[in-house]
């Protein structure tokens, strides 16, 4: 293995120490789940194709969710796509009537991503991609570049805002060629979703409408279409902390929020949203609940059932819902190692613990935590991170006694998931 930079060491260490998913890194410590990879990669590539791809990622709190969907998301962007990513939470959900939609939608812009530009913001340089592309094929073919781009753009006229998105691409155009730096502003924020009012937007741009909750997922098909327009493969959305929705009290927010999602699932798997990606990352709770979850909803239950015969260690990868398999504890070993070799920036002479103090760590923390132990590794990732850091503070101390006095405790965080208000359904009622 080669050295680590420390850039990348540190960002990898500090995020797992802290319990957060790193943002960059994260092939340096990937271990297992070889064949749900493998089938996402193959969603990746038919979002590439002019296709679409919709997953519900299900897995138990701490059990990696977060890690594969940044890992997917790595891998889209190899592959050319554009990404988009954002958690919810109560002020960030699909569909809501108080500006929480148009919230979740400003989240996705702010953090849409290309290959050369991972760490998000990258709207504005996709926009200019286009534009630029356009002048300068306008100037080989003698026309106007706002003709050429219209053109272009002229398929999208016939979607839902499509005229208006058209619109404010040329104003983005108009800015670039003259100059005029809050032309090109006002563009953006258009795209981002920050007009909260149709008449700033008609004073800015001379547009008339603006991207609202019940606009959002259009915007996001608009969205796909352009940045293949604009040189790249396709749009991939990944939302987690889907449980946010399981956890809303009224029931016919969730309903609605569910609705949206089958609204999405059903041009997924029609193939009318072109070039268009979705993956979800919720727990069993969220997914499977009859009362709060999605299988509460009648139409999403049906579309989203497993299949019957992949049973008795059977598994079938091919339909929207992928659950998340517990690490086994090769995969735990391997990662220890991986841990232990990015700790020490790829060079074995600084090793802080010997080979068979790995196998002594497993044994510790699978009889503290039970079977609690391969299903969410987090809590052992935390402890591992600490123990090295110890180690590497006090060099003289000794790792056997340290292994022996860890503290590792079942990661509870799944009852805060878990802990939702009473809904509004009637309980009782008495004469």
């Amino acid at each position: 293995m080669s050295t680590i930079r420390a850039k990348d060491r540190d960002a990898v260490i500090q995020s797992l120490r802290a319990g957060v998913v790193p943002r960059s890194g994260q092939h340096l410590v990937q271990v297992g789940r070889v064949k749900e990879l493998e089938a996402l990669m193959k969603d990746v590539e038919r979002i590439a194709d002019c296709g679409s791809g919709f997953r519900v990622v299900i897995g138990e709190y701490g059990s990696g969710k977060t890690f594969f969907l940044n890992l997917v998301r790595s891998i889209a962007l190899e592959k050319k796509l554009v990404t988009m990513y954002a958690d919810l939470n109560p002020d960030r959900r699909l569909h809501a009537s108080g500006g929480q939609a148009r919230s979740l939608y400003a989240e996705l812009t702010k953090n849409m991503a290309t290959r050369t530009k991972p760490d998000g913001g990258a709207l504005s340089g996709v926009v200019e991609k286009f534009v630029a592309q356009a002048i300068s094929d306008a100037k080989a073919n003698g026309t106007t570049t706002e003709v050429l781009i219209k053109q272009r753009l002229e398929h999208l006229m016939e979607m839902v805002n499509g005229y208006d998105f058209a619109e404010v691409i040329a104003a983005y155009c108009r800015g670039f060629e003259e100059g005029n730096e809050q032309l090109k502003a006002d563009a953006i924020r258009w795209l981002r979703g920050e007009f909260s009012t149709k008449t700033d937007a008609r004073a800015a741009l001379g547009v008339r409408t603006i991207v609202d909750d019940a606009s959002v997922y259009d915007q996001l098909k608009l969205l796909a279409r352009f940045v293949r327009l604009a040189g790249y493969s396709g749009l991939m959305v990944c939302l987690d902390e889907l449980v946010n929705l399981y956890k809303l009290a009224n029931t016919q927010a969730r309903n609605s929020n569910y609705e949206q999602i089958l609204r999405i699932l059903n041009d997924s798997l029609q193939g009318s949203a072109e070039g268009l990606g979705f993956v979800l990352g919720g727990t069993p709770e969220f997914l499977m609940d009859t009362r709060r979850g999605l299988y509460s909803y009648v139409a999403l239950q049906s579309r989203l059932s497993e299949n019957t015969f992949a049973r008795d260690g059977m598994v079938d990868y091919s339909g929207p819902v992928m659950r998340l398999a517990g690490l086994t504890p090769e995969d735990f070993y391997v990662l220890l190692h991986k841990l232990r070799h990015v700790y020490a920036s790829g060079d074995v002479a600084k090793f802080l613990l010997p080979d068979e103090a790995i196998p002594i760590f497993m044994e510790h923390c699978s009889k503290r935590l039970g079977e609690a132990y391969f299903r969410t590794p987090r809590t052992t990732i935390t402890a591992f991170i600490n123990l090295l850091a110890v180690l590497e503070q006090n060099p003289g101390a000794d790792w056997k006694e340290l292994i022996g006095a860890t503290e590792v405790t079942v990661d509870d965080g799944a009852a805060a998931d878990l802990a939702v208000d009473h809904d509004d359904e009637l309980a009782s009622f008495q004469l």
